[in-house]
């Protein structure tokens, strides 16, 4: 079963990583990771309800975390951690999350 998350910035500039090869994350471990992730990155709710959707703290961690997250190699281990997360949780093949337009679509 194809399993990809593909992150993009709006200028033509995604990053897609293919998790086909890798182990899942256990859907438990997914939600408390983007739970701790959201909170340690200062996050706030996209919502003026104050109601935190997954689809939201999916694009407000990866609007903190910034494109730098996402294309530096320093950085690819939490960006993998990150895509494993993102699609334990919303159980999508397929899952892009255009931060720009603070959209995520399967």
């Amino acid at each position: 079963m194809r399993s990809q998350v593909i992150v993009s910035w709006g200028d033509g500039t995604a990053y897609p990583f293919d998790l086909e090869e890798v182990q899942p994350m256990p859907h438990d471990m997914a939600r408390h990771w983007l739970d701790q992730q959201f909170t340690d990155m200062g996050c706030e709710p996209l919502r003026p309800t104050g109601k935190v959707l997954l689809a939201d703290k999916v694009i407000a961690i990866a609007m903190a975390a910034g494109q730098s997250r996402f294309a530096e190699e320093a950085y690819r281990p939490w960006a993998k951690g990150f895509a494993r997360a993102v699609s334990a949780t919303l159980a999508k093949p397929v899952v892009r999350i255009d931060v720009p337009s603070m959209t995520v679509s399967y």
